[in-house]
């Protein structure tokens, strides 16, 4: 299990989160996608995924503007929800921490030209 947190436009994010439900379960229901803030605070979104062995989506996503990843949990799924997006969008590597049994890293996510 992994938990994939987003900020960045709200039909981005949920573009994200789109991607990965057609590849792993989720935690949330399909209808339950990002929403606009008010406030000058950014929102932070964020949902579980499970490993499956089902196929990847490999077809690239367009995005309006970038969407920042957080993509936590065990090494598996952390390498496979990274695989789905890498291709999907370009990802650009902002951060990684391991340690035992877990893994953080931190992408930038965008279009692929």
């Amino acid at each position: 299990m992994a938990t994939v947190s987003l900020t960045g436009a709200p039909k981005d994010a949920a573009a994200v989160f789109g991607l990965l439900r057609t590849a792993f379960p989720t935690d949330r229901p399909a209808d339950d996608v990002p929403q606009e803030q008010s406030g000058d605070n950014s929102a932070v979104w964020s949902a579980e995924f499970e490993p499956t062995s089902e196929r990847i989506p490999t077809d690239p996503i367009s995005l309006e503007g970038s969407v920042s990843a957080t993509l936590q949990g065990d090494y598996v799924t952390v390498d496979q929800l990274f695989e789905a997006l890498s291709t999907a969008f370009a990802v650009d590597h902002w951060g990684a921490a391991s340690g035992d049994q877990e893994k953080e890293v931190d992408l930038r996510l965008t279009t692929k030209r």
